[in-house]
């Protein structure tokens, strides 16, 4: 049964995961700089926007990045 162990976890390691990101949106709308950063690129026209959080992204992905690496180490 070390199949289901393994399923077992993974299962739970989603869980986990899931609700951190319910955390994040929660409180992302708390964090003012979040979405605003200088990098982020905003085109407004008259019947147009188009928002992509450039800087914000590669952040939050370095944060995750650190994160991760500090998990995996053992």
């Amino acid at each position: 049964m070390p199949e289901l162990s393994s399923l077992g976890k993974i299962l739970i390691l989603f869980g986990l995961v899931i609700a951190g990101m319910g955390v994040m949106v929660l409180l992302g709308a708390k964090i003012p700089f979040l979405g605003r950063l200088p990098g982020d690129i905003l085109i407004r026209r008259k019947n147009f926007t188009f928002y992509f959080p450039l800087a914000t992204c590669i952040i939050v992905s370095i944060i995750l990045t650190l994160i991760f690496w500090l998990l995996r180490r053992k």
